[in-house]
Protein backbone atom coordinates (compact mmCIF):
# COMPACT_ATOMS: atom_id res chain seq x y z
CA UNK A 1 0.00 0.00 0.00
CA UNK A 2 0.78 3.43 -0.65
CA UNK A 3 0.20 5.58 2.57
CA UNK A 4 -0.66 8.24 0.34
CA UNK A 5 -2.83 6.83 -1.40
CA UNK A 6 -5.00 5.97 1.37
CA UNK A 7 -4.34 9.23 3.16
CA UNK A 8 -5.40 11.25 0.42
CA UNK A 9 -8.37 8.90 -0.46
CA UNK A 10 -9.37 9.10 3.33
CA UNK A 11 -9.16 12.72 3.39
CA UNK A 12 -11.65 12.94 0.29
CA UNK A 13 -13.77 10.84 2.25
CA UNK A 14 -14.04 12.80 5.61
CA UNK A 15 -14.72 15.72 3.79
CA UNK A 16 -17.87 14.15 2.37
CA UNK A 17 -18.99 12.57 5.48
CA UNK A 18 -18.74 16.03 7.32
CA UNK A 19 -20.01 17.98 5.30
CA UNK A 20 -22.80 15.87 4.94
CA UNK A 21 -23.42 15.90 8.50
CA UNK A 22 -23.96 19.39 8.95
CA UNK A 23 -26.00 19.83 6.04
CA UNK A 24 -27.78 16.93 7.71
CA UNK A 25 -28.63 19.01 10.74
CA UNK A 26 -31.38 21.55 8.43
CA UNK A 27 -33.64 18.67 8.08
CA UNK A 28 -36.69 19.81 9.90
CA UNK A 29 -35.07 23.01 10.15
CA UNK A 30 -35.02 24.68 7.00
CA UNK A 31 -37.01 28.02 5.90
CA UNK A 32 -39.60 26.26 3.79
CA UNK A 33 -40.71 22.67 2.86
CA UNK A 34 -39.21 22.19 -0.59
CA UNK A 35 -36.06 23.67 0.73
CA UNK A 36 -35.83 21.32 3.34
CA UNK A 37 -36.12 18.06 0.73
CA UNK A 38 -32.90 19.79 -1.01
CA UNK A 39 -30.68 20.28 1.72
CA UNK A 40 -31.74 16.44 2.96
CA UNK A 41 -30.94 15.49 -0.64
CA UNK A 42 -27.83 17.18 -0.68
CA UNK A 43 -26.64 15.81 2.43
CA UNK A 44 -27.49 12.38 1.25
CA UNK A 45 -25.27 13.26 -1.81
CA UNK A 46 -22.20 13.86 0.43
CA UNK A 47 -23.03 11.29 2.87
CA UNK A 48 -23.30 8.42 -0.43
CA UNK A 49 -20.09 9.91 -1.58
CA UNK A 50 -18.23 9.66 2.09
CA UNK A 51 -19.81 5.87 1.95
CA UNK A 52 -18.01 4.86 -1.60
CA UNK A 53 -14.33 6.75 -0.54
CA UNK A 54 -14.04 5.47 2.76
CA UNK A 55 -14.93 1.59 1.67
CA UNK A 56 -12.06 2.40 -1.13
CA UNK A 57 -9.86 4.07 1.43
CA UNK A 58 -10.75 0.78 3.87
CA UNK A 59 -9.71 -1.64 0.89
CA UNK A 60 -6.41 0.92 0.26
CA UNK A 61 -5.43 0.21 4.21
CA UNK A 62 -5.94 -3.49 4.15
CA UNK A 63 -6.23 -3.55 7.92
CA UNK A 64 -10.08 -4.44 7.74
CA UNK A 65 -11.59 -1.79 8.39
CA UNK A 66 -14.14 -0.77 6.59
CA UNK A 67 -16.53 2.45 6.04
CA UNK A 68 -18.24 2.23 9.56
CA UNK A 69 -15.01 1.46 11.61
CA UNK A 70 -13.58 4.65 9.55
CA UNK A 71 -16.97 6.68 9.77
CA UNK A 72 -17.87 6.30 13.58
CA UNK A 73 -14.74 4.65 15.46
CA UNK A 74 -11.90 7.23 15.25
CA UNK A 75 -11.37 10.21 17.37
CA UNK A 76 -11.20 13.33 16.55
CA UNK A 77 -7.41 13.86 15.67
CA UNK A 78 -7.88 11.05 13.01
CA UNK A 79 -10.16 13.08 11.03
CA UNK A 80 -8.28 14.45 7.95
CA UNK A 81 -11.02 16.96 6.60
CA UNK A 82 -11.17 20.57 5.97
CA UNK A 83 -12.16 22.93 8.34
CA UNK A 84 -14.54 24.51 6.11
CA UNK A 85 -16.97 21.30 6.28
CA UNK A 86 -17.10 21.41 10.20
CA UNK A 87 -18.14 25.02 10.49
CA UNK A 88 -21.54 24.99 12.32
CA UNK A 89 -24.33 25.73 9.78
CA UNK A 90 -24.98 29.25 11.06
CA UNK A 91 -27.89 30.97 9.24
CA UNK A 92 -29.37 29.63 5.61
CA UNK A 93 -27.17 32.33 4.73
CA UNK A 94 -24.36 31.17 6.02
CA UNK A 95 -24.91 27.20 4.94
CA UNK A 96 -25.33 28.41 1.65
CA UNK A 97 -22.30 30.74 0.79
CA UNK A 98 -20.11 27.96 2.45
CA UNK A 99 -22.26 25.09 0.21
CA UNK A 100 -20.98 27.12 -2.82
CA UNK A 101 -17.63 27.59 -2.06
CA UNK A 102 -17.26 23.92 -1.76
CA UNK A 103 -19.62 23.32 -4.89
CA UNK A 104 -17.88 24.77 -6.72
CA UNK A 105 -14.46 23.05 -5.96
CA UNK A 106 -15.94 19.71 -5.90
CA UNK A 107 -17.29 20.16 -9.09
CA UNK A 108 -13.78 21.17 -10.53
CA UNK A 109 -11.71 18.35 -8.26
CA UNK A 110 -14.08 15.50 -9.08
CA UNK A 111 -14.26 16.97 -12.88
CA UNK A 112 -10.43 15.95 -12.61
CA UNK A 113 -10.23 12.82 -10.64
CA UNK A 114 -12.06 10.77 -13.21
CA UNK A 115 -8.79 10.57 -15.06
CA UNK A 116 -6.90 9.49 -11.89
CA UNK A 117 -4.61 6.22 -12.05
CA UNK A 118 -6.73 4.73 -9.01
CA UNK A 119 -9.45 3.64 -11.72
CA UNK A 120 -11.98 3.03 -8.53
CA UNK A 121 -11.83 6.63 -7.78
CA UNK A 122 -12.30 7.98 -11.35
CA UNK A 123 -15.67 6.24 -11.29
CA UNK A 124 -16.72 7.43 -7.85
CA UNK A 125 -15.60 10.90 -9.29
CA UNK A 126 -17.26 10.27 -12.40
CA UNK A 127 -20.66 9.83 -10.26
CA UNK A 128 -19.75 13.05 -7.90
CA UNK A 129 -19.16 15.40 -11.16
CA UNK A 130 -22.92 15.02 -11.92
CA UNK A 131 -24.25 15.26 -8.18
CA UNK A 132 -21.61 18.11 -7.78
CA UNK A 133 -22.86 20.08 -11.12
CA UNK A 134 -26.33 20.08 -9.72
CA UNK A 135 -25.05 21.01 -6.41
CA UNK A 136 -23.37 24.38 -8.06
CA UNK A 137 -26.38 25.13 -9.64
CA UNK A 138 -28.52 25.00 -6.83
CA UNK A 139 -25.95 26.99 -4.63
CA UNK A 140 -25.00 29.26 -6.73
CA UNK A 141 -28.48 30.24 -7.80
CA UNK A 142 -29.25 31.19 -3.63
CA UNK A 143 -26.11 33.14 -3.34
CA UNK A 144 -27.52 35.46 -6.53
CA UNK A 145 -30.69 35.38 -4.92
CA UNK A 146 -29.83 36.29 -1.34
CA UNK A 147 -27.03 38.80 -2.37
CA UNK A 148 -28.84 40.67 -4.69
CA UNK A 149 -32.25 40.66 -2.72
CA UNK A 150 -33.56 42.53 -0.38
CA UNK A 151 -31.09 44.72 2.38
CA UNK A 152 -30.86 41.95 4.98
CA UNK A 153 -30.38 39.61 2.81
CA UNK A 154 -27.50 40.94 1.06
CA UNK A 155 -25.95 41.45 4.53
CA UNK A 156 -26.54 38.04 5.84
CA UNK A 157 -24.46 37.02 2.71
CA UNK A 158 -21.99 39.45 2.85
CA UNK A 159 -21.14 38.14 6.67
CA UNK A 160 -21.24 35.04 5.61
CA UNK A 161 -18.95 35.18 2.81
CA UNK A 162 -16.50 37.39 5.21
CA UNK A 163 -16.83 34.37 7.83
CA UNK A 164 -16.17 31.61 5.85
CA UNK A 165 -13.59 33.17 3.25
CA UNK A 166 -10.19 32.48 5.27
CA UNK A 167 -11.65 28.39 5.50
CA UNK A 168 -11.27 28.32 1.67
CA UNK A 169 -7.50 28.55 1.30
CA UNK A 170 -7.50 24.88 2.82
CA UNK A 171 -8.97 23.64 0.00
CA UNK A 172 -6.16 24.10 -1.96
CA UNK A 173 -3.20 23.57 0.11
CA UNK A 174 -0.58 21.06 -0.77
CA UNK A 175 0.88 18.79 1.84
CA UNK A 176 3.30 15.60 0.98
CA UNK A 177 0.31 13.47 0.94
CA UNK A 178 -0.80 15.65 -1.90
CA UNK A 179 2.21 16.16 -3.44
CA UNK A 180 3.01 12.16 -3.32
CA UNK A 181 -0.77 11.27 -4.42
CA UNK A 182 0.08 13.46 -7.31
CA UNK A 183 3.06 11.99 -8.15
CA UNK A 184 1.19 8.47 -8.62
CA UNK A 185 -1.15 10.03 -10.70
CA UNK A 186 -3.92 9.53 -7.91
CA UNK A 187 -4.47 13.04 -6.86
CA UNK A 188 -5.19 16.01 -9.41
CA UNK A 189 -3.00 18.97 -9.62
CA UNK A 190 -4.88 21.81 -7.46
CA UNK A 191 -3.57 24.79 -9.31
CA UNK A 192 -5.60 25.03 -12.03
CA UNK A 193 -8.37 23.68 -9.87
CA UNK A 194 -7.76 26.51 -7.84
CA UNK A 195 -7.58 29.52 -10.60
CA UNK A 196 -11.01 28.26 -12.33
CA UNK A 197 -12.58 28.02 -8.69
CA UNK A 198 -10.92 31.67 -8.57
CA UNK A 199 -12.91 32.65 -11.49
CA UNK A 200 -16.14 30.72 -11.29
CA UNK A 201 -16.63 32.48 -7.88
CA UNK A 202 -15.54 35.71 -8.74
CA UNK A 203 -18.07 35.66 -11.25
CA UNK A 204 -20.99 34.50 -9.36
CA UNK A 205 -20.20 36.95 -6.38
CA UNK A 206 -20.11 39.80 -9.22
CA UNK A 207 -23.84 38.72 -9.94
CA UNK A 208 -24.80 38.59 -6.73
CA UNK A 209 -23.50 42.61 -5.94
CA UNK A 210 -21.09 40.83 -3.05
CA UNK A 211 -17.95 41.86 -2.43
CA UNK A 212 -15.12 39.60 -2.35
CA UNK A 213 -13.60 39.66 0.73
CA UNK A 214 -9.61 40.70 1.64
CA UNK A 215 -7.09 37.79 1.54
CA UNK A 216 -7.40 36.81 5.31
CA UNK A 217 -5.05 34.98 7.37
CA UNK A 218 -5.63 31.14 5.93
CA UNK A 219 -7.20 29.33 8.45
CA UNK A 220 -5.74 25.77 8.38
CA UNK A 221 -5.16 22.11 10.14
CA UNK A 222 -8.08 19.86 9.39
CA UNK A 223 -5.51 18.17 7.19
CA UNK A 224 -3.41 17.57 10.17
CA UNK A 225 -5.94 16.31 12.68
CA UNK A 226 -6.21 20.24 14.34
CA UNK A 227 -9.99 20.60 14.36
CA UNK A 228 -11.49 23.87 15.52
CA UNK A 229 -13.99 23.74 18.74
CA UNK A 230 -16.87 22.57 16.71
CA UNK A 231 -15.35 19.13 15.71
CA UNK A 232 -15.58 17.13 19.13
CA UNK A 233 -19.69 18.29 19.39
CA UNK A 234 -20.44 16.99 15.62
CA UNK A 235 -18.15 13.73 16.10
CA UNK A 236 -20.35 13.55 19.64
CA UNK A 237 -23.57 13.48 17.91
CA UNK A 238 -23.01 11.86 14.66
CA UNK A 239 -20.63 8.69 16.77
CA UNK A 240 -23.21 8.13 19.55
CA UNK A 241 -25.31 5.46 18.26
CA UNK A 242 -22.40 3.02 17.16
CA UNK A 243 -20.74 4.23 20.64
CA UNK A 244 -23.26 2.75 22.46
CA UNK A 245 -23.89 -0.17 20.77
CA UNK A 246 -20.93 -0.68 18.60
CA UNK A 247 -21.30 -3.23 15.72
CA UNK A 248 -24.86 -3.32 16.14
CA UNK A 249 -27.36 -4.80 12.91
CA UNK A 250 -30.20 -2.63 11.68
Amino acid sequence: MNDSHFRYVLRLGDDALILGQRLSQWCGHSPFLEEDIALANTALDHVGRARMLLTRAGELEGVGRDEDALAYFRDERDYTNCLIAELPVGDFAFTMVRQFLCDVFHHELYGALMRSTDEQLAGIAQKSVKESAYHVKRSSEWVKRLGDGTEESHQRAQDALEEVWAFANELFEVDDTIADAIEIGVAADLAPIEARWQERVGETLRTATLATPEQAWPQTGGRQGLHTEHMGRLLAEMQSVQRAYPGNQW
